[in-house]
């Protein structure tokens, strides 16, 4: 799988260039090497990067230039990705819910050997497929905080009273039992960590049995307009206060899934105006592209700077309703975002912070796809 994009060193140089009519999806890759770097770095723990957030081959690649060694997977396709980019690369299938044959090749032909349970109705068809000796299978239970913006216990997880017979189960099985849990998708309270780190203490002080292995999930935020939250550093300060108080084995380790917080920093979205009526603004990216996400609880806008003839517009700014290019009336970004009063057909947006559920979360819906990727910077390559 080729890893070569076009690359242009600015924005600027790439609107000056090519005058795209389709919507240009930027990667930037020192931003992505460094925010990888920063959060191997500052974690004490396995950092396995959530490839649902994000999963263009380059994007895996920057990750793993930037130090990430790990990553959780959630379907077989995912490991397939990132072997292929990063072959040393060690892959997690850490999803309750896998398509019939695939935990199978996944170990055959990849090597995998952790895998995920949330209910003992799956432990039959998992163990079937692979060597239980060589594997490690992660109980999920599930956990609840008010600060998610996505309550990824729905769906997913045990209740913690029944996390301890699901591990006993995989111990006799003959696999390593481990824990996991996810508190959620854009937490923006610290505590929630601590919260769920101590829940799992209680589920595990009075098991026999015995647990290296911890997977506190993802749902390390970003800030966006008008949705702020606390540096990264202080979800990871939470994260290595509370585990100290965990009932684990000798070389215990933490895991974490961080999918947002390392994929949204380094890409960009640059779109084109088609149309304004007053103070409405028509691109041609929308809802069904690159902008999906917007209909979840959590942030409704990106920051955003204006371009005409290839240079940065200024001026007195006014806000707008966004509107994606499709027939469909849903096709509206739910915030109101502040463009220059001048902003014009032929203009282009860029959409900052846009690299999680983007790229992997677009449609082809009315035929508005675009395969427009391309580097930006000196190290652009």
């Amino acid at each position: 799988m080729s890893e070569t994009l076009p690359a242009f060193s600015t924005v600027s140089d790439l609107l000056t260039r090519t005058r795209p009519r389709r919507p240009v999806y930027c990667l930037h890759p020192a931003i992505y090497r460094a925010t990888a770097k920063a959060f191997v770095a500052k974690f004490p723990g396995r950092v396995l990067y959530a490839v649902k957030a994000n999963d263009h081959p380059k994007v895996v690649r920057l990750l793993y230039d930037g130090g990430v060694r790990h990553f959780d997977c959630a379907s077989l396709n995912e490991i397939e990705v990132v072997k292929q980019v990063c072959p040393d690369a060690c892959c997690y299938f850490m999803t309750p819910v896998r398509l019939r044959g695939a935990a199978r090749e996944a170990q055959e032909k990849h090597g995998v050997r952790h895998f995920m349970l949330d209910h003992e109705s799956g432990m039959d068809s998992l163990i079937s497929e692979i060597s239980v000796q060589s594997s490690v299978i992660f109980a999920r239970m599930a956990v609840h905080h008010p600060s998610a913006m996505q309550d990824l216990s729905i769906r997913f997880g045990a209740p913690s009273e029944d996390i301890g017979d699901l591990l006993a189960k995989i111990a006799d099985a003959g696999a390593e039992p481990a824990l996991a849990f996810n508190v959620g998708s854009n937490v923006s309270d610290p505590a929630a960590y601590r919260h769920a780190i101590e829940i799992a203490g209680s589920v595990l002080d009075p098991l026999s049995t015995e647990v290296r292995l911890v997977d506190i999930g993802g749902g390390f935020p970003v800030s966006y307009p008008g949705f702020a939250v606390p540096p990264i550093s202080d979800y990871i300060d939470a994260v290595s206060s509370a585990q100290t108080a965990l009932p684990l084995t000798d070389h215990s380790e933490m895991l974490v899934e961080p999918g947002r917080a390392l994929a949204a920093a380094g890409m960009s979205t640059v779109v084109e105006v088609l149309l304004r009526k007053e103070q409405r603004v028509f691109m041609n990216d929308g809802m069904y592209g690159s902008f999906w996400e917007l209909r979840f609880k959590g942030h409704d806008r990106f920051r955003v700077r204006c371009f005409r003839d290839g240079m940065p517009l200024e001026g007195p700014l006014t806000p707008f309703q966004l509107f994606g290019p499709t027939c469909d009336s849903m096709d509206s970004l739910p915030g109101a975002v502040e463009l220059p009063e001048s902003v014009r057909v032929g203009d282009y947006l860029e959409f900052s912070n846009v690299g999680a559920y983007s790229l992997a979360g677009r449609t082809n819906f009315n035929g508005h796809h675009s395969e427009n990727i391309v580097t930006i910077g000196a190290d652009a390559q």
